[in-house]
């Protein structure tokens, strides 16, 4: 049962990146910040595209968030700035308890559409928090099958 789970920004440090390897989806992304980090680039309050919930000290949860311009937006109608949706995870122990849950539904309270990609054997979950197969346009989706949520007064921009 979850009690108080608190979806926090995270930040880009050496304790945040050293938990980073306990989640499956861990890979380039977080790899090149732990090079930014070594080269001082990147302090302690760097913007991070991370969200996560913490249990105790340890990061059980976690998702990145990128807000991506108007400009780019070749799902939504209107086009406006929506979000993207990426390594939505949470550590085995903790599956099942409502976390991710928790996640979607803090990604959805910026009130802008979200796209995500979901990995295989998700889609349920992704069907039960919302989100809809996008039509599938062979240029824009480039053999991916994402999926979106439209938050109201937004439909799908057609094909």
């Amino acid at each position: 049962m979850i009690n108080n789970a608190n979806v926090e920004k995270l930040l880009i440090n050496y304790k945040t990146l050293e938990q980073f390897k306990r989640f499956k989806e861990y890979g380039n992304q977080e790899l090149s910040m732990m090079e930014d980090l070594q080269n001082n680039i990147v302090e302690n309050n760097s913007e991070s595209p991370f969200y996560g919930i913490y249990f105790g000290h340890n990061l059980i949860a976690r998702m990145s968030l990128y807000r991506m311009k108007a400009k780019y937006d070749n799902y939504f109608n209107p086009a406006q700035d929506y979000l993207e949706l990426w390594k939505l995870e949470v550590l085995p122990d903790y599956r099942g308890q409502g976390y991710g849950k928790i996640m979607v539904e803090f990604a959805k309270s910026f009130q802008l559409p979200i796209k995500t990609n979901p990995r295989i054997n998700s889609h349920g979950f992704w069907e039960k928090m919302g989100f809809q197969k996008a039509q599938y346009e062979m240029e824009r989706d480039l053999g991916q099958n994402p999926l979106i949520w439209l938050p109201e007064g937004v439909s799908e921009k057609d094909v």
